[in-house]
């Protein structure tokens, strides 16, 4: 394998979409802006898909807009009870623990959040580093700064040596542009915004064996 650093995201990568997780915390943002920063409810979605499209997230486009407490944004929106979603999957763990390369977490979530995710998932140790939102301030994936700041944490100087799997094909597009081998997470049709695609965590290291 020629692979030396892989990045994973978080929130619908390491464990699956369909839980309800993510569909969770998005309503705690919205929850969020209209409790504490009282912003009129019905405003409030075409707000949060405005700042996700322009600034890689909703947190960064209330940061730049609005006055926000962001340690408090985000264990507001992080505040779920995760054994109710997620299970610990014996063959993921079987298959990451076997990985030869360095792991790290890649999340435009917070270190928080991240640790108690993988704790529920029982991966703690198997990721030598989380980079969060607020290790790679004042950027986010899928801006380039923030990969160019992931490089430098894995102390890998070349981003042929990495990979980066997500589920959002912004980010695998651009973790690609970086020079990056991406894969694409779900079932998601390969394209153009990634180099492969992966729904079946048993395939991952024949992918990256593949790769000349």
């Amino acid at each position: 394998m020629r692979f030396t650093t892989i990045f994973f995201d978080l929130d619908d990568t390491l464990y699956p979409s369909n839980v309800g997780l993510w569909e969770a915390i998005k309503k705690r943002m919205s929850d969020y802006m209209r409790e504490r920063m009282n912003i009129p409810a019905d405003e409030i979605p075409a707000m949060r898909e405005k700042y996700y499209m322009q600034y890689g997230t909703t947190l960064k486009g209330l940061q730049k807009h609005h006055q926000v407490n962001v340690d408090d944004y985000l264990a507001y929106v992080h505040d779920l009870p995760l054994a109710d979603y997620l299970t610990p999957n014996p063959v993921q763990r079987s298959i990451l623990a076997s990985l030869p390369t360095r792991n790290l977490i890649f999340t435009n979530a917070d270190r928080a959040h991240a640790e108690r995710v993988l704790a529920a998932l029982n991966l703690r140790d198997l990721f030598s580093t989380v980079v969060d939102v607020n290790t790679v301030a004042p950027y986010c994936k899928p801006m380039p700064e923030s990969f160019d700041i992931a490089m430098k944490l894995s102390g890998e100087t070349d981003p042929a040596r990495c990979v980066m799997i997500d589920d959002l094909a912004r980010t695998t597009r651009a973790a690609k542009s970086a020079g990056m081998f991406s894969i694409l997470f779900g079932d998601t049709a390969l394209s153009d915004d990634a180099h492969a695609s992966l729904s079946d965590w048993n395939k991952l290291i024949e992918i990256l064996e593949s790769v000349a």
